[in-house]
């Protein structure tokens, strides 16, 4: 088999990886009514077990991106294989807060594998065509969560439990699986892609700033996303198909992303991702009934190319941290959501509690409390704006930007 066709068969694998993962964000996202309410769980221990997510993704993240270039991509993804297994059937057989903690804790880890894996392999197949390529694969991470989004609504709508709706990702991690036992990984030269080589420059001021960057784009994308259904639930518009929507905007952004980031430059990108953030959130904070759904585009616009190009600054601005830089950043994304989360959480039960204590109906406090939250979060985009406007002021004036890192 030749190396291109070998490339295909792996990028694909890395593919349905992702979707497994976006699968797991949605489907979760969809499911937290009925969790919360089976097992009687508060919006702060649903807001703990979703913390679980983020939390497994860094230290995955973290770890992969240590020993990648010692074991390879082929273990990290057969290491995601195993965890991805093992979290689904626990999630599924789960009886209480304790269960759900730490099945989703073994998820979150799966995908974060997958990233620490997948990203760098990429890069590495793909060393002419590396931004075009890692925009292709993460066209799946929305993508897969359109799947699932749709998949949960119309699961739900025909009253099948929550069970089944988790037993449903399992069908394409059994195919990735699957793919992995019969697929080649290819072999790269070892002291080209050193560890202790990209340990050296994790510390220069400009990745430490990027790090920062990226826990408020992760904050700002998933806070929102991921509390979609308890946030929107009684807004007059669908949860899960204003998620579908977002996501499927974001996937076909992804896809075209090559020109836009071309002609405006990442940091560029990253700005004006910043202020349709802001504007999207605000205005699905005010908006009520089919209105939102137009917000829900505007956000979707925003938060597009966040997670994909931060990764792409780090190849493009501080290339030497390797695949290191790019697990770790990714890691530290979703472990701001982890310590976010139960955050989240508490916010949506305290302003329930302040709108109870109003003269309005039971569907009417759920939509004022959704609408407080919302205005909470409206906070990390306004934040970036402003970041970003001195990176892009940064980069403009610094060309070679290599001195700073």
């Amino acid at each position: 088999m030749n190396n291109n066709n070998n490339h295909r068969i792996i990028f694909r694998l890395c593919c349905i990886a992702l979707i497994v993962t976006s699968m797991t964000f949605a489907i979760r996202a969809g499911i937290l009514g009925q969790l919360g309410e089976q097992f009687g769980l508060t919006g702060a221990q649903l807001g703990w077990v979703n913390a679980m997510a983020f939390l497994g993704f860094p230290v995955a993240t973290m770890l992969g991106g240590i020993i990648y270039n010692a074991i390879g991509a082929k273990k990290l993804v057969a290491l995601a294989f195993v965890c991805h297994l093992a979290g689904l059937l626990l999630t599924i057989i789960a009886e209480g807060f304790w269960g759900l903690l730490i099945s989703t804790f073994l998820i979150g880890f799966a995908n974060g594998s997958v990233e620490a894996g997948c990203n760098p392999l990429i890069a590495q197949m793909y060393p002419k065509n590396t931004t075009t390529m890692l925009n292709r694969f993460h066209v799946w991470f929305p993508g897969g969560i359109v799947i699932g989004a749709l998949a949960s609504n119309a699961m739900t709508s025909f009253g099948l439990s929550w069970q089944w709706q988790v037993a449903l990702i399992l069908v394409p991690t059994i195919i990735y699986g699957l793919m992995m036992v019969k697929a080649q990984f290819p072999q790269f030269d070892a002291q080209q892609n050193s560890t202790s080589s990209n340990l050296k420059h994790l510390l220069s001021p400009l990745y430490l700033f990027l790090i920062i960057c990226m826990t408020l784009t992760a904050v700002t994308e998933f806070g929102t996303q991921q509390w979609i259904e308890q946030i929107l639930g009684s807004s007059g518009a669908s949860p899960m198909v204003i998620l579908a929507l977002i996501t499927g905007l974001m996937a076909l952004g992804r896809f075209f992303a090559g020109p836009i980031v071309h002609r405006f430059s990442p940091s560029g990108v990253l700005l004006g991702s910043a202020v349709f953030s802001t504007i999207g959130i605000f205005l699905m904070s005010q908006a009520q009934g089919s209105a939102i759904y137009f917000a829900a585009a505007l956000f979707a616009i925003g938060v597009t190319y966040f997670w994909p190009t931060m990764i792409g600054c780090v190849a493009e601005y501080t290339p030497k941290t390797g695949a290191l830089g790019m697990s770790l950043i990714g890691g530290a994304g979703m472990f701001a959501m982890s310590l976010w989360n139960p955050v989240i959480g508490y916010w949506i039960d305290t302003a329930k509690q302040q709108a109870q204590q109003t003269q309005i109906s039971a569907e009417q406090i759920e939509v004022v409390a959704g609408q407080a939250v919302l205005q909470n979060l409206l906070i990390f985009p306004i934040v970036l704006i402003v970041v970003f406007i001195g990176l892009h002021l940064f980069i403009t004036k610094h060309k070679n930007v290599e001195k700073y890192v």
